[in-house]
């Protein structure tokens, strides 16, 4: 047992350990000892990617090393604004005060450069792209921004396409990303702010939001989440949402992924956060609701009739994706009086010679078309849409001549999978899909009334599931006011009111209209 003595000594020793692994960390005045320690942390010479120059100075008699890491600078910076200010004599050195205070304000012709002090600031600005200047007797390093990794040029997008509106969307870099919402968005009060994640391999991830809109509770719970992860190594946004989902099990998502520069401003424009990363060519929208998923950017391009018309497509298609199989079963196997009797009939004969229950044959077409639709993705592009076609003639057709599938249900699935085609989030693509299965279970074992409690189940669970605090399917259900932009959307001039369910500071976009008279 410790007395209390023993123990405020033991305190006392922990804070001198603490107080020593500290010193440890800071840069010295031998430039040797600062280069080999920097060898030391990555493993150099085995690891020749650390790349150290040694420099004299005889303009200022002084020894300088220069380090980066290949394949994360950019050489033209470091020559030109690195190396030749510093060979070359300055007129404007600065005697009263420090030397690195001098190569900072009167030699580098480089905005992008600052002090450091510690070698956990050196290793982490060398991983970054940063070049590294130890400079002889001098307690402190110099930090200049010389990143140039490869990034993939600015192409389409390939996965929210559409006819009138802009044809860029986000690469693999951070900085060029938040570059094109800048361009788009030219508000002073769009906020970028930094979090680092992952302990082995630390990323940033820009946290991005408009000051004047976006609730200050919001921002603090999607980055308190992201504070909290505690991983190793975070390599996508994709992996990100997942961290910051607190239904992991839930079919719904609870944020959206959106490759599209102009979706994300109107997002940000809504009061939503943004959250952009290195080697994620898309952005991570928080919170979301049911209309996140549904919309297009295509609805607010076009005039209000067509986007309305292709809303309701939507809606049909994705009501056709997720009940036509299940209705199906229900009515054929339970409740066949539901049917006029000459389409009965005709069911009835295209059955007569198969030797499988209705659920059986659905459960072989249905697993059919998504092995298909799945080797359609991971095929290469130029056979995918082969196979999806050729492959569902050949297997529709034989199946039908073999007396397994009857060719009314061969209608029915592949009007169910053309429907789930066009709704246009992959997320609530797939959750459309899995709950198809598990309408056509409970179809298949209580018809209609087991049909109707799953559905009515499923309708409770989304009305209660929220994101972030955001009710999915608000500004519907819970009722919020806003612009009514929901199944269907308004003309563009009368959607003057934010969705309060974001609760944004700015709740109104533009004065209210006075009248339609007033647009005459």
């Amino acid at each position: 047992m410790f007395n209390s003595g023993g123990k405020e000594d033991l305190i006392k020793g922990k804070e001198v350990l603490n107080a020593e692994e500290k010193t440890k960390d800071i840069i010295e005045v031998d430039l040797h000892f600062n280069v080999n320690k920097m060898k030391e942390v990555f493993s150099f010479p085995e690891n020749n990617a650390l790349k150290i120059r040694q420099l004299y100075l005889p303009h200022y008699n002084k020894n300088v090393a220069v380090l980066f890491i290949e394949g994360t600078i950019d050489t033209n910076i470091i020559d030109s604004h690195i190396i030749k200010p510093l060979l070359e004599k300055s007129d404007r050195q600065n005697k009263k005060r420090d030397f690195v205070f001098t190569i900072l304000t009167s030699v580098l012709t480089t905005a992008d450069a600052k002090e450091i002090t510690t070698f956990q600031d050196v290793a982490a600005d060398l991983v970054n792209g940063n070049t590294i200047l130890f400079i002889e007797n001098e307690k402190s390093a110099i930090s200049v921004e010389t990143a140039g990794f490869e990034n993939r040029a600015l192409s389409i997008p390939t996965n929210e396409t559409d006819l009138v509106g802009p044809k860029v969307a986000f690469n693999e870099s951070a900085a060029m990303n938040r570059s094109l919402l800048r361009r788009i968005l030219k508000n002073p009060g769009l906020i970028c702010e930094t979090i680092t994640i992952g302990k082995g391999n630390p990323r940033d991830i820009s946290v991005m939001y408009l000051k004047d809109v976006a609730d200050e509770s919001i921002v603090k719970n999607v980055k308190d989440r992201i504070e909290k992860i505690e991983t190793d190594a975070v390599l996508s946004l994709a992996q990100v949402e997942q961290y910051l989902d607190k239904s992991p099990y839930s079919l719904f998502p609870s944020s959206l992924l959106t490759e599209r520069p102009d979706r994300t401003a109107s997002f940000l424009l809504e009061g939503h956060v943004i959250l952009l990363m290195d080697n994620a060519p898309v952005s991570l929208i928080a919170p979301i609701t049911f209309w996140s998923l549904f919309h297009t950017v295509e609805d607010q391009y076009l005039r209000m009739p067509y986007g309305n018309f292709l809303r309701i497509i939507r809606l049909t298609s994705l009501l056709i994706a997720l009940l036509l199989p299940g209705i199906y079963i229900a009515t054929t196997t339970f409740h066949p009086g539901m049917i006029p009797t000459d389409l009965m009939l005709s069911i009835a004969a295209t059955r007569e010679r198969n030797p499988f229950p209705i659920i059986i044959e659905i459960l072989i077409m249905e697993v059919s078309f998504e092995i298909l639709r799945e080797a359609g993705t991971r095929v290469p592009t130029v056979l995918g849409p082969t196979i999806g076609i050729v492959g569902a003639l050949i297997l529709g057709q034989a199946a039908v001549q073999a007396n397994i599938i009857s060719p009314i249900l061969v209608v029915i699935v592949a009007i169910t999978g053309l429907a789930s085609f066009a709704i246009p989030d992959i997320q609530l693509n797939i959750s459309i899909r899995m709950l198809r299965f598990i309408l056509l279970f409970s179809a298949g074992f209580l018809g209609v009334f087991g049909f109707s409690i799953a559905l009515a189940i499923l309708v409770a669970y989304l009305v209660s599931h929220k994101s972030f605090g955001v009710p999915f399917f608000a500004p519907l259900t819970p009722y919020y006011p806003s612009s009514k932009d929901t199944l269907g959307r308004p003309i563009i001039w009368k959607q003057w009111l934010r969705p309060l369910s974001m609760s944004p500071k700015d709740k109104v976009r533009k004065p209210r209209p006075k009248g339609d008279a007033d647009r005459d």
